[in-house]
């Protein structure tokens, strides 16, 4: 019974998410913000490519960040090392396809706090949950 008051708790304290988005394809950008909103939580902005999301990163103070790896200028890694460095209490969530050795580490290293690949998307919303619920930020 108590985990579950707990659960609830944290559940509630996640309403007012504001969720980055970063991926050079409109159609997962578009995907991502569906999935989002499905929990009434906001897409405060979205970036087609890493550059642009760093800036949009420091421009709208997000609450959570979910990133690609591979985009045209500046691979996630890098955007999520800068972001990172800006603000490392906001948690970065890798939504990629890749899955090379070593891949995991060099997140990891980056700041980022999980990998969810988009064959397994299914698992996003939990580790959105996991990770809000992990970060040490206060929900704006």
């Amino acid at each position: 019974m108590c985990e579950h008051v707990v659960e609830s708790a944290q559940m509630a304290s996640l309403k007012d998410l504001r969720v980055l988005i970063v991926d050079d394809s409109d159609i997962t950008r578009h995907i991502l913000g569906t999935i989002v909103r499905s929990r009434d939580w906001v897409v405060c902005g979205e970036a087609e490519n890493g550059l642009t999301g760093v800036k949009k990163f420091n421009e709208l103070m997000p609450d959570l960040v979910l990133l690609d790896f591979a985009m045209p200028d500046i691979n996630g890694i890098e955007a999520a090392t800068w972001m990172s460095a800006s603000d490392p209490t906001v948690p970065i969530i890798m939504f990629t396809v890749l899955n090379l050795d070593g891949f995991e580490r060099a997140a990891r290293n980056a700041g980022i706090c999980a990998v969810v690949s988009k064959g397994e998307c299914w698992t996003l919303l939990k580790s959105i949950e996991t990770a809000a619920a992990q970060s040490h930020r206060s929900i704006q």
